[in-house]
């Protein structure tokens, strides 16, 4: 999994006359090449994997931005951006020869239309701090990931982030309206607008979920929702891992769409109970919460519906949330359970798949059957509503172990691709999925995502070795077949 340097052929370039170069454009001490002051920066929250840059460079304007991307471009030095470091796909791993960009100090509210129900913010705005900041105008922002309390926008909108309401109110490309970025010639450019339709191609869309390598977001356009008038939380037990998979399938199919409906595991069950002492039942195999919310005639209709559901899928509890105090906490575990599950194990890894949702009974006991295989501990914690598939595979490094939790979790994606799903719902590729790719897609496929990143970035200077694989990679590993060696767009050679 890590960067194949023959695969691209940057110059060498000479740190000292780069920090003279980039000392026209910031302070000081917003440029970073000593090793301690550039330790931190090592590593996103894939934290396997490791990789100092050359230099890292923190602007605070836009314009510091473009002139950062005019001189990268111009003497060819690779650049990867980052926000708060919390990916879990290695996206924002350094380029050992290359310049980080951090944009943490991009950090603040730019305007509040509430009269459009949009924020404008800059792109290290926490994804948290949006909704606090409109809470006030019975407003927020739908988006929610478990992180949300780090994340930064700026990288929800990099992965395509999900979250816990992803169900009912999409993902963060359906609650964006407009971006502006930097292009690596340090040319900016809008993309969407203030209405809910822009003519021409919708690059908003193309921009959501491109991982840093077309361009670098400098400011978010959100949409905002009214707060739910009214919210209720159901919480229900099994005693077996598949039945609870199978009672999301059945709540979908009786045309009911909770605002959020998640599943947990026995491990993760426990982990978290020690954690957060939610009250959570020890004794359940899995358990699902399901949250719904709209007006109060309508969710009270759809809780009792639910709630005969579940007990015709084999609950053995269901719990109703008697106040918000309790949904709080019955959200606090899941919320907590990736920290929580950290201290099970010396170490683990995050996995994150999606399969359609009528696959879940069979998927679950697919990967039981793969963790037994591999004797690694699984705690399944997931977006169960929409197929998000949240794996966590326990492992300990000291014993050497790594490899072969990337194995089992490479088994994991593949079952996810079998079964008609696909690698990743919201952590993006990185570089953790790499291989994966060649499985998902054909060799004419990976050529046109190519010829994409070509079209912005010609020299593929932004966040190279991420996210799409090389077909000289995909060929070695005989995941594809590229006829008599040549690839299907020869200026793409180099790929």
């Amino acid at each position: 999994m890590s960067q194949n340097s023959a695969e691209h052929d940057f110059p060498v370039v000479d740190l000292q006359q780069l920090v003279k170069q980039l000392s026209s454009i910031l302070a000081d001490d917003s440029i970073l090449y000593q090793e301690e002051d550039i330790r931190p920066y090592e590593c996103d929250g894939l934290s396997a994997y490791q990789q100092l840059p050359l230099v890292v460079a923190l602007p605070d304007t836009i314009e510091q931005v473009q002139k950062i991307l005019q001189l990268c471009n111009k003497i060819n030095l690779p650049v990867v951006a980052r926000g708060a470091g919390t990916g879990l796909s290695g996206g924002a791993l350094p380029y050992e020869k290359g310049l980080l960009l951090s944009l943490g100090k991009f950090n603040k509210v730019i305007e509040i239309n509430q009269q459009l129900q949009t924020a404008t913010v800059q792109p290290g705005v926490r994804n948290l701090a949006i909704s606090e900041a409109v809470s006030h105008l019975g407003l927020y922002y739908a988006p929610d990931p478990s992180s949300q309390i780090a994340c930064s926008i700026g990288g929800n909108v990099a992965e395509n982030s999900g979250g816990v309401h992803s169900l009912k109110y999409g993902l963060t490309v359906h609650n964006i309206q407009q971006l502006k970025i930097v292009t690596i010639d340090g040319e900016l450019i809008t993309l969407g607008g203030t209405g809910l339709d822009s003519p021409g191609y919708d690059l908003l869309a193309l921009m959501t979920g491109s991982e840093g390598m077309l361009g670098i977001i400098v400011e978010v356009t959100v949409k905002l929702l009214p707060k739910p008038k009214y919210v209720q939380t159901l919480l229900a037990a099994f005693d077996d891992v598949v039945n609870a998979g199978q009672a999301v399938a059945n709540i979908i199919s009786a045309g009911i769409i909770p605002a959020g409906l998640e599943m947990m595991d026995k491990l993760a069950i426990q982990a978290a109970e020690d954690f957060v002492h939610a009250g959570y039942p020890l004794d359940a195999e899995a358990i699902l919460i399901c949250e719904l919310d709209g007006i109060e005639d309508e969710v009270t209709e759809q809780v009792a519906a639910i709630h005969t559901i579940l007990k015709q899928s084999s609950a053995i509890e269901v719990r109703i949330a008697k106040d918000e105090q309790e949904r709080i906490v019955f959200w606090k575990g899941r919320k907590n359970a990736f920290p929580a599950v950290g201290r099970l194990s010396p170490d683990y890894y995050c996995m994150d798949g999606t399969i359609p949702r009528k696959r879940l009974p069979q998927v679950l006991q697919a990967m039981e059957d793969l963790s037994k295989t591999y004797n690694l501990a699984v705690a399944n914690v997931f977006h169960a509503g929409d197929g998000n598939l949240h794996p966590l595979i326990l492992y300990d490094a000291s014993k050497g172990q790594l490899e072969k939790a990337e194995e089992l979790g490479g088994k994991i994606l593949e079952l996810c691709i079998e079964v008609g799903g696909t690698i990743t719902g919201e952590h993006g590729v990185g570089m953790e999925k790499l291989n994966q790719m060649c499985v998902q897609f054909k060799a004419a496929e990976l050529s046109q995502f190519h010829a994409l990143k070509a079209a912005f970035d010609p020299k593929g200077l932004l966040n190279p070795g991420k996210a799409i694989p090389t077909l000289h990679r995909c060929a070695e590993l005989g995941a594809m077949h590229v006829h008599d060696g040549k690839l299907p767009h020869p200026e793409l050679e180099r790929f």
